[in-house]
């Protein structure tokens, strides 16, 4: 693609989702994630009303009755998106890629960062990390993760997120949000998950196509595994056959929903043939219930 062209689509990207940022995320997300950037100022006893969470237990003991830490919110939060870009995201059979999906999401919450003062990062990965991009705040750093998500050199290769977490766990030293945005093929993880949840405020996005869910019933077609290469004819008038592919998708859909609560990381699923506002919506409503 020209380059025009490219920035052409990053714009319209923009302009697709600058709604969403302007009237249904803007105050959720200074709500959710604002509200936890937060550093200790001082201590003072507790009164009636005060939350009990916040109370100093070692100061309390200190002297035989409550206090609590008083907290101000610091001046800015730093983003980070972890983005798979291996060969089974550049892929989808209803309105958009799963890469297409990523990169919208990835612009809401880019643009809902920039415009509360925050900085916002990236990595990309496949089997390794293929880009790197340092947080730093302003418009240009998110269209830049935008068009990096869209039209970096999506080398062919599988996906390997235990290390790029790994990477992450290196490189984001300060207490971070940190979003992993995949379709989630490769589930070998955990053992990099828990120590970057316990880090940082980890949230998952997990992007899924109709195909994942579910083989349609056309008859013989030839399929082709996108990160191995392997080629193989399935017969998809079997129903033994597509109940089994619709089984082991549930089944990897479960593992990874006990690895994320497991991790107390958070998990959204979004789909390429259904709006990404609601699940994203719910998911800000619910955690601004837990931290209010």
């Amino acid at each position: 693609m020209l380059s025009g062209d490219i920035l052409r689509k990053v714009r319209q990207i923009e302009i697709q989702t600058r709604r969403a940022v302007n009237e249904v995320f803007a105050g959720e997300y200074k709500s959710v994630f604002r509200g936890q950037g937060m550093e200790f100022s001082e201590v003072r006893e507790y009164q009636i009303g005060d939350d009990i969470r916040r109370i100093d237990w070692n100061v309390t003991a200190r002297f035989s009755h409550p206090y609590i830490r008083i907290m101000d919110e610091e001046r800015e939060l730093t983003v980070y998106f972890a983005v798979d870009i291996s060969s089974s995201t550049q892929f989808g059979t209803a309105e958009q890629f799963k890469s297409e999906l990523a990169a919208e999401v990835c612009s809401v919450l880019s643009f809902s960062a920039i415009r509360n003062g925050d900085k916002v990062g990236m990595i990309s990965f496949n089997d390794r990390i293929e880009k790197y991009i340092p947080p730093r705040k302003g418009k240009s750093n998110a269209m830049r993760v935008i068009r990096e998500i869209l039209f970096g050199e999506h080398r062919a290769g599988k996906t390997d997120i235990n290390g790029s977490l790994q990477y992450l766990f290196r490189v984001a030293r300060k207490k971070s949000v940190v979003f992993i945005v995949s379709d989630f093929y490769d589930l070998d993880f955990n053992q990099s998950l828990k120590p970057l949840a316990n880090k940082h405020d980890v949230i998952l996005l997990h992007v899924v196509d109709p195909i994942d869910r579910a083989l349609p019933d056309l008859g013989l077609i030839s399929f082709m595994d996108p990160e191995s290469g392997e080629e193989r004819i399935v017969d998809t008038g079997d129903t033994n056959i597509r109940e089994q592919y619709a089984l082991a998708f549930a089944e990897r859909s479960i593992r990874l929903d006990k690895m994320a609560k497991n991790a107390k990381a958070d998990l959204i699923t979004l789909h390429t043939d259904q709006s990404y506002l609601e699940p994203l919506a719910n998911f800000f409503r619910m955690r601004g219930k837990l931290f209010h």
